[in-house]
């Protein structure tokens, strides 16, 4: 029976550094056996596979990422998986933007303590933010009050009187008046809605007061940052300049 061996401690012999060392290249993603990256260190490699350092290895922290995905809408993100599944299974390289213009490799470590920043409702599309940065973690949910969230909404129904009027100031939810909303009619059946800090039924609740019925909506931007061409089901980086 051909013996194995951890490949962290194989790569430890091979270059020379120590166990740790050789663990952080791996889950960096600078190693390949047999000409493939493989980033578990725990892997069990035979003598006669090829192991190799790829150039440009660093032992240098990698910044933590955030991550934008257009959510389609039916994924229930409130009863299912934990959020590092729910991840693996959403955020995986063949759905990544083609246009995603951040260069970085895409790495399982990536997925690793990931947060997910105001979750949009089952039946919702949109723009969602998975982040492993604590600044933007931060900043979306300490100044969630003053960042806006633009929706478009498509409704069915027939609007009762001064229902716009309504949709921007007047309504109340959970027995507490609403702050004035931005609502406009993008079309016939679309409107725009930007508010800040949304809570969860919120729109669907309003529509309702002005006799109109939700039949989608989509989140298209949250604070400075749209979602742009992202197509439902595909993510990218967010770039080093881009800003909430």
């Amino acid at each position: 029976m051909t013996e194995s061996i951890r490949l962290a401690k194989h790569l430890a012999d091979l270059v020379s550094c120590s166990r740790r060392e050789a663990e952080q290249y791996i889950e960096g993603g600078w190693v390949k056996v047999d000409g493939k990256v493989v980033e578990e260190p725990g892997l069990r490699i035979s003598a006669q596979q090829q192991v190799e350092l790829m150039a440009g290895a660093t032992l240098e922290p990698q910044d933590p990422v955030t991550i934008l995905f257009h959510k389609p809408a039916g994924l229930d993100l409130f009863a299912g998986p934990a959020l590092s599944e729910l991840a693996s299974h959403l955020i995986v390289p063949d759905k990544r933007a083609a246009d995603d213009r951040a260069e970085l490799r895409f790495l399982k470590r990536h997925l690793v303590n990931l947060n997910l920043i105001e979750p949009l409702e089952t039946l919702a599309s949109g723009l969602l933010v998975f982040t492993q940065d604590w600044r933007i973690t931060r900043k979306l949910v300490d100044d969630a009050a003053k960042i806006e969230h633009e929706f478009i909404v498509e409704v069915a129904g027939d609007i009762i009187p001064d229902g716009l009027k309504l949709l921007n100031h007047g309504l109340s939810f959970n027995r507490k008046p609403l702050p004035p909303i931005k609502v406009s009619w993008q079309n016939e059946t679309r409107l725009r809605f930007a508010l800040k800090a949304p809570p969860r039924g919120l729109i669907v609740h309003m529509c309702e007061q002005v006799g109109l019925q939700v039949v989608a909506s989509k989140r298209i931007r949250i604070g400075r940052l749209p979602m742009a061409g992202l197509a439902v089901g595909e993510w990218r980086y967010l770039l080093g300049y881009e800003r909430f």
